[in-house]
């Protein structure tokens, strides 16, 4: 009879599975090792594998590829420990139904395994699988997120607008897109729309014609000749002028393009992935940004977590920065203490993946020990963390670090998010400190009752209050 196959070398992840099957009346079989579910197959075919990544001996990819080369009809979950881009796109690519990081909620497991069940004739295609570097790690749900789109997309040539904030890490991204593309083998280019004066910017992209301004001594190949037949990324795409909007829509519209001073349309083999970490919609109602070439690159859309969302990650990051840094200093690496740890886990990040990268490379020049304490970090991480462990007399303070951080990263409409933030943060502490009564808590604050029910409104508030 034909069951489901649980592969696992850890015992207690197969017992557990083992009885939430049976409970859900599903029937299965247990393998400690890959190598001993390959010679079963001999003799019998599952319905359904569900399998670890790494083991001794054969690998889960490595089952995978053995099983799909015969029966691709098979649906595989790959259940993995190691939270990484590599082992998500390495399964997808391979053909796996579904990618499980642990630790999983085992409820969705089952619920998992019934829908592979249901669909255990679905074929998937068969593609080997590629070794990267871990340059994008996260156990964050959100980044699984990101990385199952990114396995997901890697058969697909879909245009792809990634949204975030400064620092975290969009071109990464774009280029693993480009890296686990079908693309893959052809050339992957990058420019920044924002870095590069309005006036060379055409250029930049289409090239030019020799003669065709002053100084153009001879014909020169643009971005989208350079990346022919591969993928090319423009990143700050909420920057570029109108002018070159309009050009842009045209060679997505119709697939060519005119160098600047030139007569002959060249054809446009490129894949486009765009980034940005402004509101493009807000954009396009503003007038800045035309509507119609947005919806021509929001096609698929990724939205990278900034990295105070994603606060469990920093260790993980930390760590692999570090041995990062070390290894191109050539120098030991350093370890981060259990404080430091916990203190940087609970700072702010404005800058994101990059600020962390940074303070890692600085620790590994600057600490004197191997393993670092919070006052071997510099100045002004040492004040945040006494700043955030006490209740400050002067908020207006922390308010211009704020609203200095937001002008950095090129936020707009401040004044209306921190207003916003400003009077929601008022309102529930006085509700709180009222015990919920509205009209006590209008008092407090010197507002009329229906002025409080409006803003709470208004601001959203009635789950939280």
């Amino acid at each position: 009879m034909k069951s489901v196959w649980i592969i696992d070398d850890d015992k207690s992840i197969r017992w557990v599975l083992e009885k939430s099957l049976a409970r859900a009346d599903i029937a299965y079989r247990s393998f400690a090792s890959a190598d001993d579910a390959l010679r079963t197959l001999v003799d019998e075919l599952p319905q359904v594998v569900v399998s670890d990544i790494r083991m001794p001996g054969s690998s889960g990819l490595d089952f995978l590829e053995s099983l799909h080369k015969r029966y691709p009809q098979i649906p595989v979950i790959i259940m993995t420990a190691y939270s990484d881009l590599e082992s998500a796109v390495s399964a997808f690519q391979g053909g796996a139904f579904e990618y499980l990081p642990k630790p999983f909620d085992i409820n969705h497991a089952v619920e998992l395994i019934g829908r592979a069940l249901e669909q255990s004739k679905r074929k998937s295609g068969e593609q080997e699988p590629e070794e990267v570097a871990a340059d994008i790690l996260g156990h964050a749900p959100a980044m699984q997120e990101v990385f199952r789109a990114i396995g997901r997309l890697s058969q697909s040539h879909a245009t792809v607008l990634i949204n975030g904030e400064s620092g975290t890490g969009k071109e990464l991204v774009a280029r693993a897109l480009h890296r686990h593309s079908l693309r893959a083998d052809k050339t992957f280019v990058a420019i920044n729309t924002a870095a590069i004066p309005k006036d060379l910017l055409e250029s930049e992209l289409f090239g030019h014609e020799r003669g065709a301004f002053t100084g153009a001594a001879t014909t020169r190949r643009g971005r989208f000749e350079q990346a022919e037949g591969g993928t090319l990324f423009l990143d700050e795409i909420g920057d570029m002028p109108s002018e070159l909007q309009t050009r842009l829509l045209r060679v997505l519209s119709d697939g060519n393009y005119y160098r600047v001073g030139g007569h002959q349309p060249i054809k446009a083999n490129v894949r486009i992935i765009t980034a940005t970490h402004q509101d493009l919609e807000e954009r396009v109602k503003q007038g800045l940004f035309r509507e119609d070439l947005f919806h021509r690159l929001n096609v698929i859309r990724l939205r990278l977590p900034p990295l105070r969302e994603r606060r469990e990650d920093i260790p993980l990051l930390a760590t692999y920065f570090l041995q990062k840094s070390a290894r191109e200093l050539a120098v030991e690496q350093k370890q981060l203490s259990a404080e430091t740890v916990q203190h940087l886990t609970a700072q702010s990040f404005p800058g994101n993946v990059r600020q962390l990268e940074n303070l890692c490379h600085w620790l590994t020049v600057m600490t004197p020990s191997k393993v670092v304490e919070i006052a071997d970090l510099p100045p002004e991480w040492r004040e945040e963390s006494a700043a955030a462990g006490t209740v400050s007399g002067d908020w207006s303070t922390a308010l211009a670090q704020h609203a200095a951080m937001a002008l950095q990263r090129g936020d707009e409409r401040i004044m209306d998010k921190l207003t916003q933030q400003f009077e929601s943060t008022l309102i529930l502490q006085a509700l709180q400190h009222t015990h919920g009564r509205r009209i006590e808590a209008a008092t407090l604050l010197g507002l009329g009752r229906n002025t409080l029910t409006r803003k709470i409104q208004e601001l959203g508030l009635d789950d939280q209050e």
